[in-house]
Order: structure tokens, then C-alpha cells, then sequence
């Protein structure tokens, strides 16, 4: 397998053009879905299965499990303050590194899963709640330069939660662990 087919195992997100409301309902059952689709992929793993790069130079599938983790709790800031606040200037992370720190590298991967669990919950009916109003709130994000608005950014998260998940199933059948 490619290099770029590892790293992008669904492709690279691809903002929609056009977005029907059934389009968005599926990007928000994706969302909702996702800890128990993640929670069913890592179900059964060894430790040592855990500790294994999905790709040459990649993260280890624990360290996958945990970025999930941090990525949405992020995101919920994002969509919070978004809501909350005109246009706030999001605050971004190094998530390469904050996968470097001892809670990614070497804990248990139930808390992650526990935390994406209530975080989703809960997203899953704030995101259900938006009307075309609060749809089209924005956010800035300054590493990027743009602005995002929630709409779009449904998306994206939709998009990343099947990232992630490919990462871990196309490990898992490449090394024969299904």
C-alpha cells in the first residue's frame, strides 16, 4: 500500500459543495456512531497490538484512540464557543506532540474511550439541535488562517472519525488480527 493510501486510508477530507440535509444528518450519525464503531475496532487488542504503528512513522493505535480523544474534546470547545461567541479565534494544539505525552504512549485506552463516549453523547445532541442560524456560526483558526463555519465543520469531524477508524481496521487486517 502507498505511502499516501496509509497516511489517508478514506483519501484526504474533500470540503462538500453541495450539503443536503440527509448529507448532514449522515455526517452527524457518523459522529454519534463513532465510539462504539472505535470502541468495537480496538476491542480484543493486546497490549502489544495497541503499541503498533498503523504505518511506517505513524502513531501507535493507542496513541490513535487517545488523539481521537483530544481531537473531539477540542472540537467541542470549537463548536461551544462558536456558538456562544462572534467569531471567536480558536486556540489550536500540537496534537503531534500532545500524542507524545505518557497519557497517549502509556495508558490504558478505556479512559479515551469512556471520555469519547460522553463527549459524543453530547455532541451528537448539541449537533442535532443546530437550526440554519446556528449552522452558519464561525470560528477562526489562526494556524490556518481561515474561517470555519460549523456546517463545514460537521464534516470534517465525520470525516476524521472514519480517518481514524480506517487507520485501525486496515492495521488490524493487514497483520491478520481480525
Amino acid at each position: 500500500m502507498s505511502h499516501e493510501k496509509l497516511k489517508y486510508p478514506i483519501g484526504r477530507y474533500r470540503r462538500p459543495e453541495h450539503v443536503s440535509p440527509e448529507d448532514r444528518q449522515m455526517a452527524m450519525d457518523v459522529i454519534a456512531a463513532f465510539p462504539l464503531r472505535l470502541g468495537m475496532a480496538v476491542e480484543g487488542l493486546s497490549e502489544d497490538q495497541l503499541n503498533t504503528p498503523y504505518r511506517p512513522e505513524g502513531w501507535t493505535v493507542r496513541q490513535v484512540v487517545h488523539h481521537c480523544a483530544d481531537s473531539h474534546m477540542n472540537a467541542m470547545v470549537r463548536f461551544k464557543l462558536a456558538l456562544t461567541e462572534e467569531q471567536p479565534v480558536i486556540k489550536p494544539y500540537e496534537e503531534a506532540r500532545w500524542a507524545e505525552l505518557s497519557d497517549s504512549i502509556g495508558l490504558d485506552i478505556s479512559p479515551a474511550l469512556q471520555l469519547l463516549e460522553g463527549l459524543h453523547a453530547r455532541w451528537a445532541v448539541l449537533l442535532r439541535s443546530l437550526d440554519t442560524t446556528a449552522l452558519e456560526c464561525t470560528y477562526v483558526h489562526p494556524q490556518h488562517g481561515m474561517t470555519f463555519n460549523l456546517d463545514e465543520t460537521i464534516f470534517q469531524y465525520a470525516w476524521h472519525c472514519d480517518h481514524h477508524l480506517a487507520h485501525i481496521i486496515h492495521l488490524k487486517q493487514e497483520k491478520g488480527w481480525d
